[in-house]
């Protein structure tokens, strides 16, 4: 018994074990001090070249995850898993927040509904409360080729979680793989899985489903879902995206060759 005592003092001083709901803005700014605004080219309203920009309130994602995880949140080998109410999941390493400057924004600087549509999903007007995660595109371009992949909305629970690597990379997939596996993480598992990890909105299991499709089908649903399941609310690969060809198919590939535990 004092041994397992020991053990979850050591996760919860870690942050891997706190997986609450988040509060409300108004305890956040009695925490955090008043928010500040942010422009970004909004993704998921941006289309076809067109950029729009939308400025949101909020805080530095920095500022709030030391709050809300602790100090050593940022200590390598981890990653922020934010859950959102739809059931879509991402999971970013921390390295990223120390690379990228990301926000946690609760609402629109110019007061208007705190909400997007989201055109690639053919979705109108979603709402995006309580906590969105943006990052900061204009003042690094090249985050524009990356869309909306990593900007999960809904945010109603952050947590610290070890990395993934031993779910995307396992000891019985051969080596050569870790680009594409960062990449299924990217844009694949905030709404499906791979053996059990990843998100709970469409949770199909990847490894399993990819070795039933061929290489044409799958190039189709990864650049052209709505030609295949026209309304679909399954995004397609960023347009700004380069190779995007390419990568389709070396996802197909490293599916394929990812072993399927129960």
């Amino acid at each position: 018994m004092r041994h397992i005592l020991s053990c979850l003092i050591l996760l919860l001083a870690a942050g891997l074990a706190r997986a609450a709901e988040l509060p409300p803005p108004a305890r956040l700014q009695a925490r955090l001090g008043p928010p500040q605004a942010i422009s970004v080219v909004e993704p998921h309203l941006s289309v076809q070249g067109r950029e729009v920009r939308v400025a949101y309130l909020g805080w530095p994602a920095a500022q709030l995850l030391e709050h809300w995880l602790g100090p050593q949140w940022q200590a390598p080998g981890r990653e922020v898993e934010l859950r959102a109410l739809d059931g879509f999941v991402s999971r970013i390493p921390v390295e990223r927040f120390a690379q990228y400057r990301a926000f946690i924004v609760f609402a629109r600087q110019d007061g208007r509904a705190f909400a997007v549509d989201n055109l690639a999903q053919h979705e109108k007007q979603v709402r995006l409360a309580p906590y969105y995660l943006i990052w900061d595109n204009i003042g690094v371009p090249a985050l524009l080729a990356e869309g909306g992949a990593l900007w999960p909305y809904q945010v109603a629970q952050i947590a610290l979680r070890p990395s993934s690597r031993a779910a995307l990379l396992p000891a019985a997939l051969a080596p050569g793989f870790e680009a594409q596996a960062a990449l299924v993480q990217k844009f694949c598992l905030s709404c499906h899985q791979i053996n059990g990890y990843g998100g709970d909105k469409m949770p199909l299991n990847l490894a399993a489903r990819a070795k039933l499709i061929d290489a044409g089908t799958w190039r189709s649903w990864l650049l052209m879902p709505d030609a295949l399941k026209p309304g679909t609310s399954m995004p397609p690969l960023p347009e700004n995206l380069e190779q995007r060809e390419e990568v389709a198919r070396q996802l197909h590939d490293y599916l394929r060759a990812l072993p399927v535990s129960e």
